[in-house]
C-alpha cells in the first residue's frame, strides 16, 4: 500500500507538458501570444517596483548590486536600458577601483553590445581584458562573453572559423563551470548535440526538464535543445511541440531574445500553416525590435521574406475567393428571397395541419413513455429473476456437494471413535473431542469453499469494490488469498445477507466486529456512504455467468 501511495504522488508530480497533448501545447502558445503584452506590462511593473525602493544612502558597492540586479532584468528585455546600467557600474567600479567588479561590468557589455551589433566596441573591450589577470570566478563570464560574441557576429557573417570559434570557447567553459550546476549541465547538452550525440542527450534533457518548471528561465532553455536535437533527427512532430514549449516559457517570462519563435514559425512553415507561420515571425520580429537584439533581426529577415510573400499571396488569394463568394451569396440572396416567400405560403397551409399532429405527437410521446418505464421495469426484474435464479441453481449444486462431503466426514468421524471406544482408548477419544482443529480445519474449508463459489459467481467482485473505496484505502489482499474478512462481510451483503447478526453468525465473529468492519468500509468510500451498501449490492449483476 505504501509503494502504491509513492506512485501515484510520483505521477501527480510530473511536469505538465508529460500529460499534455499537441493540442493543449498549442493553446497554451496561443494564449500566451494573446496575453503577450500583459506578461511585459508585469514585467515592466516589477523593475519599476524594484526601482522605487531604491534608497538615497546607498554606498557605491551596493549601488553596484542595485544596477546589476536592473541590468539582469533587463538582459533580455530591453539590452539599451541593460547597457545603461551596466556602464554605470563601470564608473563604480572605477570610482572605487575595484578590477574584478570592472572586468565584471566590461563581460557584460561585450556580450550585450555583440547582441545588439556592436561588434567593434564588444571586440575592442573584450581584447583589453587580460585573461590571466582576471579572477578565477570570472573566468565563466570571461569564456561566455567570447562564446556569445561569436554566435551573435556569426549571425552577420557565417563563417566555418566562428562555428569551431564557437565550440572552443564552449568548450573552455565547461572546464570552469561547477559540474553539478545547471549552467554546465546545458553547457555539456549543448556540446553534446555539436557533436551529434542525439540521443543519449535528449534523454538526459528530458530528465532534467522533470525537474525544472515552466517559470524558470532555463525551462525555455532546455526545450529549446530538445527542439535542435529532434530538427536534427528529422522528428517534426517533437520539434513542434518542444519549440512550442520554449516559446509559451519565453513569452510568459517577457523574453525578448529568444530563438524559439523563428525556429517554430519554420516549422508551421514547413507543414505548411503559413497563417500561424506569419503570426509567429511578426512576435519574433517585434520582440527583436524591442530588445534591440539585431543578431536575431538578422536570422529572421530572410525567414520572414519567405513566409510574408506566401502570406501576401495567400491573402490576395483570399481576397479574390472571398469576392466571388460575396458574388455567390448575393445571387443566393435572392434566390433566399423568393424561397421565404413560397415557404411562407406554405407554412399557412399547413399551420392548420401541424396543430392536429402536435396533439397527436404529444399523446404517442407520452403513451412512449409509459411503455418504456414499463418496459424498463420488467427488464429489471428479468435481471434480478435471472441472476437469482442462477445464485440459487449455483449454490443448490454446492449445498449437494458440500453436505455430501460433510456426511462422509462425520461417517469417517464416528467409524475413528467408534473404534477408539471399542479399544477403550478413552483418553484418545477425550484428546479428539477436546480438539479443535477439525472445526478449525472445517471452517477454513468452508470459507475457501465460499470464496470460490462466490468469485465464480461474481470474478470481479474485489476489483469492483476497490472502485468504491478511495485510492489510498483500498484492499490490497495477501498471496494465496481470494476474500479477506472485511471483503466477506460485504460478499455475504452482495448475496442479500444484511442483518449483521447473520453475517456475525457465519463469520464467527461479534455483532460488534461487523458493525465496526461496515461503518469503516463506508467511512473508506468514494461514493456517498448511505449509497455504499447498496452500490456494493449491484457489483457483478450485468457480469454474471450464464
Amino acid at each position: 500500500m505504501k509503494n502504491l501511495l509513492l506512485l501515484c504522488a510520483f505521477l501527480l508530480s510530473l511536469p505538465t507538458f508529460a500529460m499534455d497533448g499537441e493540442d493543449v501545447i498549442l493553446d497554451k502558445l496561443n494564449d500566451a501570444l494573446k496575453n503577450k503584452q500583459h506578461y511585459v506590462k508585469l514585467k515592466e511593473e516589477r523593475i519599476l517596483n524594484f526601482k522605487k525602493i531604491k534608497s538615497e544612502s546607498l554606498t557605491l558597492e551596493q549601488e553596484y548590486n542595485y544596477n546589476k540586479t536592473l541590468y539582469l532584468e533587463y538582459q533580455k528585455f530591453n539590452s539599451d536600458s541593460a547597457i545603461r546600467y551596466v556602464k554605470k557600474n563601470i564608473k563604480i567600479a572605477e570610482q572605487l577601483e575595484d578590477k574584478e567588479l570592472l572586468n565584471l561590468a566590461q563581460l557584460e557589455l561585450v556580450t550585450l553590445y555583440s547582441s545588439s551589433g556592436k561588434y567593434r566596441e564588444s571586440e575592442a573591450i573584450i581584447k583589453s581584458i587580460n585573461k590571466n589577470k582576471l579572477a578565477v570566478g570570472l573566468l565563466p563570464n570571461y569564456y561566455i562573453a567570447y562564446r556569445e560574441f561569436f554566435e551573435h557576429y556569426a549571425a552577420n557573417s557565417y563563417n566555418e572559423e566562428y562555428r569551431q570559434q564557437i565550440g572552443k570557447y564552449r568548450d573552455s567553459l565547461l572546464l570552469v563551470l561547477k559540474p553539478n550546476t545547471l549552467d554546465y549541465k546545458i553547457t555539456k547538452f549543448t556540446q553534446d548535440i555539436f557533436h551529434q550525440k542525439y540521443e543519449n542527450t535528449q534523454k538526459k534533457l528530458e530528465n532534467l526538464l522533470q525537474t525544472t518548471t515552466e517559470d524558470n528561465p532555463q525551462y525555455a532553455i532546455i526545450t529549446y535543445l530538445l527542439g535542435k536535437i529532434n530538427e536534427a533527427t528529422h522528428n517534426l512532430e517533437l520539434r513542434k511541440k518542444y519549440y512550442a514549449l520554449s516559446a509559451t516559457s519565453d513569452l510568459k517570462n517577457a523574453n525578448k531574445d529568444n530563438a524559439s519563435l523563428q525556429e517554430l514559425a519554420s516549422v508551421f512553415y514547413e507543414i505548411g500553416d503559413v497563417d500561424m507561420a506569419y503570426k509567429l515571425t511578426q512576435s519574433a520580429i517585434e520582440d527583436a525590435l524591442y530588445c534591440n537584439i539585431q543578431f536575431r533581426t538578422l536570422l529572421m529577415s530572410e525567414v520572414y521574406s519567405i513566409i510574408n510573400t506566401v502570406y501576401l499571396e495567400k491573402e490576395a488569394k483570399r481576397k479574390t475567393e472571398l469576392q466571388v463568394y460575396l458574388l455567390c451569396i448575393s445571387l443566393l440572396s435572392v434566390f433566399l428571397i423568393v424561397a421565404i416567400i413560397y415557404v411562407y405560403k406554405q407554412m399557412k397551409k399547413v399551420s392548420r395541419i401541424r396543430g392536429e399532429l402536435y396533439e397527436t405527437s404529444q399523446k404517442l410521446a407520452e403513451l412512449n413513455r409509459d411503455i418504456t418505464e414499463t418496459n424498463e421495469q420488467l427488464q429489471e426484474t428479468n435481471s434480478q429473476l435471472s441472476e437469482s435464479n442462477h445464485v440459487k441453481e449455483e449454490y443448490i449444486a454446492h449445498f449437494f456437494s458440500l453436505c455430501s462431503t460433510y456426511i462422509n466426514k462425520l461417517e469417517n468421524y464416528r467409524i475413528i471413535l467408534n473404534k477408539k471406544a471399542a479399544a477403550k482408548q478413552f483418553d484418545e477419544i477425550y484428546k479428539i473431542l477436546k480438539s479443535t482443529t477439525l472445526v478449525d480445519n472445517e471452517l477454513e474449508e468452508l470459507y475457501k469453499n465460499f470464496d470460490i463459489i462466490f468469485l465464480n459467481l461474481y470474478p470481479t467482485f474485489v476489483k469492483d469494490f476497490n472502485a468504491l473505496l478511495i485510492p489510498e484505502e483500498q484492499i490490497v489482499l495477501k498471496q494465496g488469498e481470494l476474500l479477506n474478512t472485511e471483503l466477506r462481510i460485504f460478499a455475504l451483503i452482495r448475496l442479500g445477507i444484511t442483518d449483521s447478526v447473520k453475517i456475525a453468525a457465519f463469520l464467527r465473529y461479534s455483532l460488534s466486529t461487523i458493525y465496526n468492519y461496515r461503518t469503516r468500509a463506508r467511512n473508506k468510500a468514494a461514493v456517498s456512504r448511505n449509497d455504499f451498501e447498496e452500490m456494493v449490492m449491484k457489483i457483478g449483476s450485468m457480469a454474471l455467468k450464464s
